[in-house]
């Protein structure tokens, strides 16, 4: 490689003959030959050969935050992801560090030796296109190309977190690797980030005996699914929370640091805090007994005897059972702090005080009661249907710990890295490629994964590069990241853990559950997809063409991976259950892992896919088990329907119109469930929602499924709502983007998800957002959502698609055209069709005017580039 001297000589004597690209929000044409120096400040794009002759000069921004740089380098849970690299030293003004806010683009024909890198600089504003943390290299032949490390092999480069990227010889060589998916580091990176605390590593001896408890427990469940216990359920579930509960004390470190906290590093990775603690093995010998004695065939004076002398003493408990009550309360209590965090276990206690010192209230207010003593409280928890072994924990042990089993299989046969490199090659080269492949990515990827956050980390590792690449800032790339790893938990077929408890609350199937989903999960993701064309054409996205199998070639060879998410649906629709269909399905996808000789599922893979699948639901138990405490409360104080009733009232003393009471009380519902979900993980959140805010709804004569998926979703939000939003963390810590700009872009791409729920409840027509009611409704409710989340793409995006770029005016306009479009009414329809269509009026009248000023410009010669004009966004089109 030529030296500075000898390249700059070569950049003032010798034309380049090849066009030299900077992709961003302005275009030259020109053809001829210039000796004109031209200085710009703002982005172009300039599609001629330029001649060495005329000197640009180069301004542009460096986004390379040394403070980031010094919080993440040495953290072990960003090992291995890309982050923003500093511009490299000798770049001669061509790298100066700038705060200007709208970015900067390298203008073609700097004088830029061959060879010298170049750092892009961060899209802060809404001009032009900058390359978040890219060095590009500019070679002989004038083409910009990506270098982030040494190679990896003559002629190409691997997009994947972790993996070393060589220079390609084109840029059309690049190669994506969705291996990385199954890389340790990224693991390990998205577990830092779900709702549940991550888990310790064991090994030697323990690892063995968490394995082989843990695959027990996968055994039992399916047993349960085919060959029931004759005692029936209640006796299963004390069986299952006895063998499950003690690894949750193994797995899972206290985080209280009696002395210094000692990692020993193994060569997979860190294990946090070391093996058990013989804290540890006692609280675990004492869960096994306190969780089994309900069922211990042994007597203790008048306690024991078994499990049915344990029922008949409902009501009149023995003192030793409320002393082994009392512990499983304290134990349940301290596992749900080492799964999820303080929060939860803070608002059970209060809900314990309020059972016992209720009776102190003044009687005069709404939510005072008789107060409950200590042995009614363990009672009511320990040997009741509505306590510890209530709906909450049922579901857990019967539907979601068989999903997340299936969602192991499926991980370990190669499923998720396919359903990755599936969706990059269905886009190929378009300039809206990179965003469509991180969304299909999170679509499908959702299906192994089940949290919004962990989608969010896997489709990260390997769509960032791409993103990046094509020119999209960390916070705008972190957005869609995370909303499409949100996504992913409302989606079919494999919804979030709170479905199923709608299916038991509701005594509902699970495929009516799906049905319910369907159409919002259509309206979200079209919301989605939109505000990724919009941006793609706005912000002057670039095409990014990966070296990729054709999809065609993929669905051949590894399209057997969707066998068994069809056989999920088909086993519903011939009314299966859904425990039954999963089985199968986990059946055939072990089956046909063995098509795949990299990720055959043999006899020992198996029973580490089942026990990672239980181990995997461990926090979920402690969780719902936990939620009993607030079930149990609500159901002996009759909290739930005061509470309700006291949400009406407010309503109806600030309205009196019914709709106007109706939607007040939804929006309250909304925010309420907003802040629950911020504290808590989203399963409690559903079930502390449904219980108190659910029924004020219900009292109001809002349909059973539409309050459920209303609950259902505002508690799945949540990890998409400011300040937590964990799915925005996990998103910034891959993408290197400031965490709170990132969170915001999250908004903007899930903002019809916070408004089509709200429609559903309130509207007249919202029935047919869930598939209720006639086709006509169901049909009439889904364009007019289609197209008000088109309007609400507009208003925020600030580009009317097809059109061109939308200004202050048009963008108020749409956004009034959603409100009225999503009422759902046939006037408010009618009127945001013309609200929407005004929009586009002035959009395109503004872009005409635009046009004709540009090329009057360039007949005055007031703008020249070699002979050519200058083109802004306005010119670009609407059509990429």
């Amino acid at each position: 490689m030529p030296d500075d001297a000898t390249a700059r000589e070569r950049a003032a004597d010798e034309v380049v003959d090849a066009p030299a690209h900077t992709d961003t929000s302005m275009h030259a044409d020109t053809s001829a030959d210039t000796d004109t120096s031209v200085h710009t400040d703002t982005p172009m794009h300039i599609d001629t050969p330029a001649h060495a002759g005329a000197s640009v000069h180069v301004d542009t921004s460096v986004h390379a935050d040394a403070t980031l740089r010094e919080r993440v380098d040495g953290d072990p849970k960003f090992a291995g992801i890309p982050l923003p690299e500093p511009a490299a030293d000798g770049l001669d003004q061509a790298a100066d560090e700038s705060a200007d806010a709208s970015g900067a683009a390298v203008a073609p024909g700097a004088a830029v030796a061959p060879g010298a890198a170049v750092a892009s600089g961060g899209d802060k504003g809404d001009g032009g296109v900058a390359f978040d943390g890219v060095e590009e290299q500019v070679g002989a032949d004038g083409a910009a190309r990506e270098q982030r490390g040494g190679g990896d092999g003559a002629g190409g480069s691997v997009v994947g977190a972790g993996v070393r990227r060589g220079v390609p010889e084109r840029e059309d060589d690049a190669v994506v690797d969705a291996s990385v998916l199954e890389d340790a580091g990224v693991r390990e990176l998205a577990a830092q980030f779900e709702e549940e605390k991550p888990g310790r590593r064991v090994r030697g001896a323990v690892d063995v005996g968490v394995t082989a408890v843990a695959g027990f427990a996968a055994l039992l469940v399916l047993w349960q699914v085919f060959r029931p216990l004759p005692q029936g359920s209640q006796y299963y579930l004390v069986i299952f929370l006895g063998l499950v509960l003690p690894l949750v004390f193994i797995l899972y470190p206290s985080g209280i640091r009696l002395r210094r906290r000692h990692t020993e590093v193994v060569q997979d990775g860190p294990v946090l805090g070391g093996g058990p603690t013989a804290g540890d093995w006692v609280l675990a010998a004492v869960a096994l007994v306190t969780c089994l004695y309900p069922v211990l065939p042994v007597t203790l004076g008048a306690a024991g005897g078994g499990y049915d002398a344990f029922l008949d003493r409902q009501g009149l408990l023995e003192p030793l059972d409320v002393v082994m009550g009392a512990a499983l309360l304290l134990l349940v209590v301290e596992a749900t702090r080492r799964t999820t965090g303080w929060v939860l276990p803070v608002v059970c206690a209060l809900f314990l005080a309020y059972d016992y010192y209720g009776g102190l209230l003044p009687q005069g207010w709404e939510i005072a009661h008789a107060g409950l003593d200590f042995d009614q409280i363990v009672d009511a928890l320990y040997n009741s249907p509505s306590g510890f072994y209530g709906t909450p924990l049922d579901v857990a042990a019967s539907y979601i710990v068989l999903f997340t089993i299936y969602g192991a299989v499926l991980d370990l046969s190669g499923a998720g890295a396919f359903f990755v490199e599936l969706s990059v090659a269905a886009f190929r080269r378009s300039r809206s490629a990179a965003g469509r492949t991180a969304v299909a990515s999170g679509f499908l990827l959702g299906t192994v994964s089940g949290s919004g956050a962990a989608t969010t980390v896997s489709i990260g590792a390997v769509t960032w590069p791409i993103l990046r690449r094509a020119g999209y800032p960390a916070e705008r790339a972190g957005g869609m990241l995370a909303a499409a790893g949100v996504g992913a938990i409302l989606s079919p077929p494999t919804l979030g853990a709170a479905a199923f408890i709608i299916a038991e609350y509701l005594n509902v199937s699970y495929l009516k559950v799906l049905g319910w989903a369907t159409v919002p999960t259509v309206l979200y993701y079209l919301g989605i997809l939109l505000s990724v064309e919009i941006d793609a054409r706005r912000f002057g996205a670039r095409a990014v063409h990966l070296k990729v199998p054709p999809a065609w070639s993929l669905l051949t060879r590894f399209g057997y991976h969707f066998l068994s998410l069809f056989v999920i649906i088909v086993l519903l629709a011939l009314g299966r259950s859904a425990t039954q269909a999963v089985v199968w399905a986990t059946l055939l996808a072990a089956v046909l892992s063995f098509l795949d000789k990299r990720h055959r599922l043999t006899p020992r893979r198996l029973v580490e896919a089942l026990a990672a699948g239980v181990r995997g639901v461990l926090p979920v138990v402690a969780v719902c088990t936990a939620a009993g405490v607030i079930t149990a409360s609500t159901t002996k104080t009759g909290l739930g329907p005061q509470l309700s009733s006291l949400m009406v009232d407010w309503a109806q003393e600030l309205a009196t119109n019914q709709t106007a009471v109706i939607a007040l009380t939804a929006v309250f519902a909304a925010i309420a469930m907003t802040l629950l979900g911020l504290a808590v993980p989203v399963t409690a959140s559903f079930i502390i929602g449904w219980v108190i805010l659910g029924q004020a709804l219900l009292n109001l004569g809002i349909s059973e499924p539409a309050t459920a998926m209303f609950i259902f979703y505002f508690a799945v939000l949540s990890e998409a709502t400011p300040p937590t939003a964990l799915a925005s963390v996990a998103a910034a810590a891959v993408t290197g983007g400031r965490v709170f700009p990132t969170m915001w872009q999250t908004l903007r791409y899930a903002l019809p998800a916070y408004l089509v729920p709200i429609a559903f409840v309130v509207t007249p027509a919202g029935q047919g957002l869930l598939g209720l009611g006639g086709w006509d409704q169901v049909t009439f409710a889904l364009a007019a959502s289609a197209v008000g989340v088109l309007a609400l793409s507009v208003a925020a995006g600030g580009w009317f698609v097809g059109i061109g770029e939308a200004s202050v005016v048009p963008r108020t306009l749409a956004g009034l055209a959603a409100f009225a479009l999503l009422w759902l009414d046939l006037w408010t329809v009618a009127a945001g069709l013309v609200l929407l269509g005004l929009a586009g009026l002035l959009v395109f009248l503004a872009k005409r005017s635009s046009r004709a000023k540009s090329e009057d410009a360039v007949r005055d010669g007031d703008v020249a580039v070699g002979g050519g004009r200058l083109r802004g966004p306005a010119d670009s089109g609407g059509n990429g």
